[in-house]
């Protein structure tokens, strides 16, 4: 996935972070927002070869009984070929290709956080969101942190907490990460909406930790 540019990328590849030691959270969970951590040269850089080299395929799902594909597309990557299934879908990891590895260290590095797989999705447009879940899988670390690095047009994103109802949003702008951790994930779910000003894509990529997956073979 590398390019021939890529030196000169990672010659200004880092920016400033925000002090993320706020948790937009009142309770239940934590939030933490860094801000871009990548310079805008980077980020325009990381959008293009993502767009072009994952990949991508449309998400899948089981509802209501029917098998369904999304416009929204999404690509698996991880450490092993590790098995994970969502929305009663079971993907197959693919090996890291290098940028991915690239982005990883970095994430890495400023949430101090360890990660071993990544799931990657690309919104075409702002037509193409996602409901209101929680990233609750049997696959995941329990109350593990999952790092969300987003690039392309900036979209809201929202928190819900399952038992008041109280909502808190942020937008997430290019080349931004967003970390989750603590118990979020079983008192908040969360959604990027749907909205019809954005006509550019948004790719995020979303850092989690597998543990316990024996089924490790395609």
């Amino acid at each position: 996935m590398g390019s021939s540019d890529g030196e000169n990328v990672k010659m200004d590849l880092f920016a400033h972070t925000l002090d993320p030691r706020e948790n937009l959270l009142p309770r239940d969970g934590e939030v933490n927002y860094y801000g871009p951590i990548l310079s805008l040269e980077a980020s325009d850089h990381y959008l293009s070869t993502l767009l072009e080299n994952i990949a991508w395929k449309p998400d899948e799902a089981i509802v209501m009984g029917k098998h369904i594909f999304t416009k929204r597309c999404a690509a698996w990557y991880a450490d092993s070929p590790f098995q994970y299934t969502y929305s009663r879908i079971t993907k197959h990891a693919l090996p890291w290709a290098p940028d991915l590895l690239d982005l990883k260290a970095r994430v890495e590095q400023v949430s101090g956080e360890h990660f071993n797989s990544c799931l990657l999705n690309l919104y075409h447009d702002g037509s193409e969101g996602m409901a209101w879940h929680s990233d609750a899988e049997k696959d995941l670390k329990k109350d593990g942190a999952i790092s969300s690095l987003s690039f392309g047009a900036v979209r809201k994103f929202s928190f819900k907490h399952k038992k008041e109802k109280r909502t808190v949003s942020l937008m997430l702008n290019h080349g931004s990460l967003l970390v989750m951790k603590g118990a979020i994930q079983t008192h908040w779910v969360h959604r990027l909406p749907p909205t019809k000003t954005i006509q550019s894509p948004r790719v995020n990529l979303t850092f989690r930790m597998i543990v316990n997956n024996s089924r490790d073979t395609p």
